[in-house]
This record gives C-alpha cells, structure tokens and sequence, in this order.
C-alpha cells in the first residue's frame, strides 16, 4: 500500500529559477541545489519521497508568494554544486565519498496565481504554518495536509 502524498514549501529566489523557468526547462525538471541548511536538507533526505507534492514559492522578490505547485520527482542524491569550485555552493568540506549536501529533482505541475506571503498570514488557517513563524528562515518546510488545503483553497479564489 502507497503512503499518502506529503505536502512540503519549497522557497527559490525566481531570479535563479522561477516557476516561468521551470515551466520552460527540459522536462519541465530542475535539480534543487544548493541547499545548505542540515535540516532543510534532512527534509529532503528523510522526508521526501517522489510524487509528493510542492508548493513553489518565490522568495527575497519584491511579492514573495506560491507561485506555483510542483512535485518531488526524484529521491535525494548528492548535490554536485558541493564539489564545484566555480559555485557558489562549493563546500571543500565536503568529499565525493562522503557527501554533505544532497538535492531531490523537482517537477513542474502547474503555475498559480501568486498567493502573497501577506494574503497567507491573515487567514487563520495557517497560522501553524511554519513558513509563518517568526524567525522562519527555512528554505524548506513541510506543509499539513490541512495547510495544503487552505492553499489550495486561496489559490481557487
């Protein structure tokens, strides 16, 4: 028997890759790299499994907000940033034989409206929600299927 989807935020700058960009990718696909935070990257790790489902949130812009829906489609595997020395996510901590940072490849499923970080914080709802805690600064996060409901439910408006 399938587990359920799990429902997860996932925060990108859309200079680096907004949903406009992903929609345009080859396959519609792009390797979440660069994630250099032991919890976000536990998240992926432990937590993510292909199919699940993600709400594509556009950060440090002039309107952060959901801008998209996307999903999980592969499971976590070294992020090659980590080696690179060229990138800006190199790590020369990390070793190849013993890698420090993984990504999971996410898929396009379809843009939204933009759902405002503001609209988000005035409905009741998702007041749990972690991206609204104060001192929230997690690239990502999951989301309740409750949560995910209420979007779903904003973004219908």
């Amino acid at each position: 028997m399938n587990a359920a989807p799990q429902y997860w935020l996932m925060k990108i700058e859309p200079d680096e890759c907004s949903i406009d960009d992903l929609a345009a990718l080859p396959g519609q696909t792009v390797p979440w790299t660069g994630v250099r935070n032991y919890q976000a990257r536990n998240f992926m790790r432990d937590g993510m499994r292909v199919g699940d489902q993600v709400l594509y949130y556009h950060s440090s812009c002039a309107e952060p907000g959901v801008a998209g829906i996307a999903e999980v489609a592969s499971s976590a595997y070294p992020d090659a940033t980590q080696f690179d020395a060229k990138s800006p996510y190199f790590d020369p901590k990390s070793k190849p034989e013993a890698p420090r940072w993984l990504n999971v490849d996410v898929k396009f499923r379809k843009k939204t409206r933009l759902l405002p970080l503001k609209d988000m914080r005035e409905v009741p709802a998702l007041a749990t929600m972690r991206l609204l805690q104060p001192g929230s600064r997690l690239s990502i996060t999951p989301v309740s299927p409750e949560e995910w409901q209420a979007v779903m439910a904003l973004l219908d408006r």
